[in-house]
């Protein structure tokens, strides 16, 4: 194939579960021309999950079981601190909620450290993968998330990260404390460790079940201390594109028409004693979302976002006011304008969709085997829209083209190959047909591809 492009890649097996049993490793291709930043040394920084559990049967028990491994469901204790400080009355509302949606507000990733090994490079925690370096050194780290199911949030206690380069494109240097890399993506990230002889890596799974780590040292053998993991974080209504249904104090009076205690759930499907109507079509004013046709009274989709925004500046759940520097889709931009230039011809929504408790994933809640594909035609610039309707976080990933997000205001922002989807998103991005053929197109995480989340692309003249 030919090379059109430098940076940090990676390649994995599409055959089966081959991907999470290890077949799967880093690329690097060097610049034709210098890079627009210096460097001493490099490291490739693999992250990755690993069960000894045949794959195959993993994917069994989420189908059997989709909550085996959230160990962390709410308790009494919980709910009496709840009460304390949002008062009887919110507390219930918010349990209430919950239940009738048979969705915990823990359930934030489908398979943790309860199943996983997370590796750096192949080796576990107590393996320690080290990288070398020279005191004043900068020393260029490619991360790249090779995982089946895991994002992880990434920092390394002591230094200062300086993120040079996304999905292996580059952009204007942003200087930050820690990243949460998506299943797919890459980051460059430059750092100048100084003053101490070894520096913790640290990458925490975002449901802070267990970790990754590795050590940058000036010898093998050295350590540094552990972080001590975050708080488990708790999702909200608000987090599911569900505004105006916050967690425990938020402001509840955008639920509009719930009459004899049927319970604030705009668009959530499944109520029981004559509730289950689905109210994601209802006017919650403006900027409500719509949702195609087929998702209605489907079986395969258990609840809908009302009101979604792209939340580029979001670091995400778990992520905010933690007293670190974040990084952001916001906060980055591709060193480069628009490459195509053009503004795009033609509009494609696409909504992701899933049932939790039936581990089902789709597009515009149709399953692979029964969705057609969608036709672009060669040369063409067009724009992709994902509206995120589920309570997960997605990476989507285009095979062949380019993804170039967009910003609030529609213009060329950030050029990436896979673009993650946190609950109640609504992302843009442009793509330029330039690649004949038929081609995948999917969410990253290998279970949800598997259980439905995938799409043919067909470039034809």
């Amino acid at each position: 194939f030919d090379i059109r492009q430098s940076g940090t890649y990676w390649y994995h097996s599409h055959s089966l579960f081959q991907e999470q049993a290890g077949l799967y490793g880093a690329i690097v291709i060097d610049p034709r021309e210098p890079a627009p930043y210096r460097f001493d040394r490099e490291h490739v920084v693999l992250l990755s999950d690993w069960t000894d559990m045949d794959p195959a049967a993993l994917f069994r028990r989420m189908k059997k079981m989709s909550d085996y491994d959230n160990h962390y469901k709410r308790t009494v204790g919980d709910f009496v601190r709840d009460t304390q400080r949002d008062g009887l009355s919110a507390a219930l509302q918010d349990r209430g909620m919950w239940g009738r949606m048979r969705m915990t507000p823990t359930d934030l990733s489908d398979i943790n450290a309860n199943t996983y090994t997370y590796l750096i490079n192949g080796a576990a925690p107590a393996g320690n993968w080290t990288g070398l370096f020279r005191s004043g050194e900068k020393v260029l780290l490619r991360f790249i998330n090779g995982s089946a199911m895991t994002y992880f949030d990434v920092r390394i206690p002591g230094l200062k990260m300086t993120v040079v380069a996304a999905d292996g494109q580059y952009i204007h240097p942003v200087t930050v404390d820690e990243f949460r890399i998506a299943v797919a993506e890459t980051f460059d990230v430059i750092v100048e460790p100084s003053g101490q002889d070894a520096y913790t890596i640290f990458a925490q799974d975002m449901g802070r079940t267990g970790h990754a780590r590795g050590t940058l040292a000036v010898r093998q053998g050295l350590e540094a201390p552990l972080p001590a993991p975050d708080p488990r974080p708790i999702l909200t209504m608000d987090d599911m594109g569900h505004g105006g249904m916050g967690h425990g104090g938020h402001d509840m009076s955008g639920m509009k028409g719930m009459e004899g205690g049927c319970g604030a759930n705009m668009g959530m499907k499944g109520m029981e004693g004559g509730c289950g109507a689905n109210m994601a079509g209802m006017d919650h004013g403006s900027g409500a979302q719509s949702h195609p046709a087929s998702e209605t009274g489907n079986p395969l989709v258990d609840m809908q976002a009302s009101s979604v925004s792209p939340k580029l500046d979001d670091p995400g759940i778990g992520l905010r006011d933690n007293g670190r520097t974040v990084l952001t889709y916001g906060a980055m931009k591709s060193l480069f304008e628009d490459p195509d230039g053009r503004e795009p011809s033609r509009e494609i929504e696409l909504h992701l969709t899933g049932h939790m408790e039936k581990f089902a994933w789709s597009f515009n809640g149709q399953k692979f085997m029964d969705a057609e594909p969608l036709r672009l035609n060669y040369g063409e610039r067009m724009r992709i829209v994902l509206v995120n309707d589920t309570m997960m976080t997605h990476p989507i990933h285009l095979h062949g083209m380019w993804s170039d997000v967009e910003d609030e205001h529609g213009q060329f922002h950030l050029r990436k190959h896979t673009v993650d989807m946190p609950p109640g998103t609504k992302r843009s991005y442009r793509v330029r047909a330039d690649a004949l053929g038929r081609w995948a197109f999917h969410c990253h995480l290998l279970y949800h591809m598997e259980a439905g989340m995938m799409r043919e692309v067909r470039v034809e003249e």
